[in-house]
């Protein structure tokens, strides 16, 4: 297990009594509303919780990735929405534009991306672009110094919330060569301001579970930007959205396990207090082993995640080792899930219940981020086994 800084233990305590005194007392509510709580998310900014892995004179916290992870499991034990949406607003929302935007990219979204005040997005899923983001359809066009967009995005989080100002969206600008002389799309990220002229945020998605959470489809129809509204160089779309992804799944991860951790204290807490025959469920045999599996996933997940992001943090190699926390941790969640829920009973199928939202909402943490095919992919091929 990584050795947490007295700091970082300092961090996951205060976000954990946030979690528990102020989200999951609401979680319910907000899970039948389907309305991401404002409030919550300003109390999230009053905590540093947007900027903590970003440098100090940006106007961040000046921490590192594996504190932004220790926050998110933290709240993903009780509310997977919540965390998602501190997880791809950080990650996704506010990284492209800290790693790749220029000066004044960065002084005209930033102050308000670091505190909550606001939320970004980022555009890259398509009907027939995702995993393959090489298919992406969307496109961009420079005339007379603007970037004319057109296409369509789908299930991007953040991106329909009242206080969203960004989307940063992967459009083909073009056609690059390659080595042998074929020719590939040019990918390249724009910066769409919220409310621009022809740029649609469809309805909601009715979603199986993280009801909370805010995801939308994208439209672009002759959305015309400024020039300066590129991200990053022309051409290094797919190099930079890799980039953010494999960190993006070491977050991801650590709310997977934060998931798991949650049904984990849940089982216990049940086990520990419901009585059957004159004596508490947890005396079973069963009961107590298919709890002690639950923990041996959850250790495992974390020391998977804590690893993947202390790579991040001393500059090291960690594509591989992303792949394998978060395919770990998202079957943790689920096995986790599935077995609160059977533990717990009838009252594991009520939505009331906080193991019957994660049983709904783990689902979609083997999906989101990449898929578990896809972790699969990567690990094989850095065993030189899939092409």
């Amino acid at each position: 297990m990584t050795e947490l800084t007295a700091e970082q233990e300092k961090l996951a305590a205060t976000v954990r009594e946030f979690a528990d005194d102020v989200v999951a007392p609401a979680a319910y509510r907000y899970d039948t509303e389907r309305r991401l709580p404002l409030e919550i998310i300003a109390g999230m900014g009053d905590l540093g919780l947007f900027g903590l892995p970003f440098p100090e004179d940006l106007g961040g916290g000046g921490k590192d990735y594996l504190s932004l992870c220790l926050a998110v499991e933290a709240l993903a034990r009780v509310d997977q929405s919540i965390a998602v949406t501190l997880e791809a607003g950080v990650g996704l929302g506010i990284m492209p534009i800290v790693r790749h935007g220029t000066p004044e990219q960065q002084e005209r979204w930033l102050p308000d991306l670091l505190t909550g005040r606001a939320l970004a997005a980022f555009g890259l899923t398509e009907a027939e672009a995702g995993s393959d983001a090489g298919a992406t359809r969307t496109t961009a066009v420079l005339e007379d110094g603007e970037w004319r967009v057109d296409g369509t995005k789908q299930f991007i989080t953040n991106s329909g919330t009242p206080i969203t100002s960004v989307v940063t969206v992967t459009a083909v600008t073009g056609e690059r060569v390659r080595s042998d002389g074929s020719t590939a799309p040019e990918l390249s990220c724009l910066l769409v301001p919220s409310g621009t002229p022809g740029f649609t945020v469809g309805p909601a998605y009715d979603k199986v579970g993280w009801h909370t959470s805010d995801t939308h489809p994208l439209a672009f129809d002759d959305v015309r930007v400024p020039e300066a509204n590129l991200l990053g160089e022309r051409g290094r779309g797919y190099a930079n959205f890799l980039e953010v992804l494999d960190e993006g799944r070491v977050a991801f991860a650590a709310l997977a396990t934060g998931a798991a951790q949650g049904c984990l204290e849940e089982a216990v807490r049940y086990a520990s207090t419901r009585e059957v025959f004159g004596r508490s469920i947890g005396s079973n045999q069963h009961v107590a082993f298919t709890i002690a599996r639950m923990q041996a996933r959850v250790h495992q997940a974390r020391l998977c995640y804590q690893d993947a992001a202390q790579r991040i943090v001393h500059g090291r190699p960690f594509k591989t080792e992303a792949s394998i926390a978060k395919l770990v941790s998202s079957e943790a969640a689920m096995a986790n899930a599935r077995d609160a829920s059977q533990i717990f009973g009838g009252y594991g199928f009520l939505n009331e219940n906080p193991v019957a939202r994660h049983y709904r909402d783990s689902k979609v943490l083997e999906v989101g981020e990449g898929t578990t095919e896809v972790q699969l992919m990567i690990i094989a091929r850095d065993l030189g086994l899939v092409a």
